[in-house]
């Protein structure tokens, strides 16, 4: 049976209030991109969504947990062989050491492969005493001076790209990248004086172990051990460009751009463009919960896009901010549940805890971070409710851009190697020694039960 509203279409949300959409000068040249981009395969089936959406019902009920992470916003110079790779690399890693301290499927969600926009404060911004468009991100302009013209072109451009990125990382997962039998081999040469590394080799010893014992008693060759299911995000920003992506399956409507998207803190009004595409699909999708969130309207707002309360099509990732997170989210979740509403509740403990440096720079420090994570794990399990996973912005590099964890990175440590565009990610020694925490946290309510 169709879940799609009898009112919508894939077009129906022009008819509303619409904000954070670049202005393209030549709308002939739009058209023909978007164009294009219909005429391409999609990048993802249906039946990957519906898997998706599927575990995330079990993340609702503390039988699943989602590792969602990637890059603020994909560059288009990143899609290369050495950053896939070392993108995938963390995913798996973390993912590995959550699977071991839950003891439940790990479901991993990489913010990749599409994500090329990023919503931005103001039109307008001042640079070298210029006044100039904003940077939006790949996929409308480049960073560069000279490329602030939104360039219908860069939507063209950013399917290519994700395409390539989004087949390559199948095919090292498919590949054996991801084979159980190896986990020594997940890893980046960089981080050898880690802390965390003595913790982390005793966990791939003790999975090692176990492995060798399973396949002992003649159980060999089992596929779940060599390979691992992928699924790919991004914040479904450029509606033009997301419903050229929009495809109807039987009587259902699917963006096939990717298996998760999720609407920003910015453009989540009930009244709005965004909420009244994103009402339709049969994807999975996920609501930033920022600071502003009143508990009644994220309740009105799930229920906008979910009427039929179906479990794991509406996953919450509150953004909060560490100093924030204890007074606002009890309240969340009380509302959530007293309206008998079912939702995968994540946590992104990143955009609420961005601060700028004297010299300008935004960064994200470690340690809250980490508070925001504990927090958030410590009033679900209080409200009764469950934290079904976490959401990063995160690179596989040795980046220099949140200050630190086990690094110790200070202000003055972030100019040796910040590379984002946009936000901060936390490195890979930062990602790695944060999976660690997770999993004693998952471990320690494991066996209080």
């Amino acid at each position: 049976m169709s879940q799609t509203p009898q009112t919508w279409s894939p077009e129906s949300w022009r008819g509303k209030p619409i904000i954070q959409q670049p202005s393209y000068g030549d709308l002939a040249a739009l058209e023909a991109a978007l164009g294009e981009v219909r005429s391409f395969p999609p990048l993802v089936n249906h039946g990957e969504v519906d898997a998706l959406r599927m575990h995330l019902a079990k993340a609702a009920r503390g039988e699943a947990f989602l590792l969602q992470g990637g890059d603020c916003a994909e560059r288009f110079v990143d899609c290369r062989k050495t950053a896939i790779e070392a993108k995938l690399k963390i995913l798996l890693q973390m993912s590995l050491v959550l699977t071991w301290g839950a003891r439940i499927p790990v479901i991993r969600v990489g913010r990749m492969a599409g994500q090329f926009a990023k919503p931005r404060s103001s039109d307008t911004e001042i640079i070298d005493g210029q006044d100039l468009p904003s940077y939006r991100g790949d996929i409308v302009n480049g960073i560069q001076k000279g490329a602030r013209n939104a360039d219908p072109e860069r939507l063209v451009k950013a399917y290519h790209h994700s395409a390539a990125t989004l087949n390559y990382a199948r095919a090292l997962v498919d590949g054996g990248f991801a084979d159980l039998h190896h986990p020594q081999h997940w890893d980046l040469g960089f981080v050898r004086s880690s802390a965390n590394r003595a913790a982390y080799e005793d966990i791939v010893d003790r999975i090692r172990d176990a492995i060798d014992f399973v396949e002992s008693t003649g159980v060999r060759g089992t596929a779940a051990l060599k390979t691992v299911e992928l699924f790919c995000s991004h914040e479904g920003l450029l509606l033009d460009y997301e419903s050229a992506f929009t495809e109807p399956v039987d009587d259902r409507w699917y963006n096939l751009g990717a298996h998760f998207l999720w609407i920003g803190d910015r453009t989540r009004q009930l009244d709005g463009a965004h909420v009244e595409y994103f009402r339709g699909l049969e994807n999975p999708i996920g609501v930033k919960a920022g600071p502003s969130m009143e508990p009644e309207e994220l309740v009105e707002l799930i229920t906008a896009l979910e009427p039929a309360n179906r479990p794991g099509r509406i996953t919450v990732i509150t953004r909060l901010g560490a100093e924030r997170v204890a007074e606002a989210l009890p309240h969340l979740i009380e509302a959530v549940m007293a309206a008998g509403r079912t939702v995968t509740w994540v946590c992104d403990p990143m955009h609420g805890n961005t601060v700028s440096t004297e010299s300008g720079l935004k960064t994200r420090n470690y340690d809250a971070v980490l508070a925001e994570l504990e927090g958030a794990f410590a009033l679900h399990e209080k409200a009764g409710s469950h934290l079904g996973g976490v959401h990063f912005e995160l690179t596989g590099e040795d980046v220099t851009e949140c200050t630190g964890g086990p690094q110790e990175l200070s202000e003055a440590d972030l100019s040796r190697s910040y590379e984002t565009y946009c936000d901060p990610r936390l490195n890979y020694a930062q990602s790695l020694e944060l999976a660690l925490r997770i999993a004693q946290w998952l471990q320690a309510a494991r066996t209080a039960t």
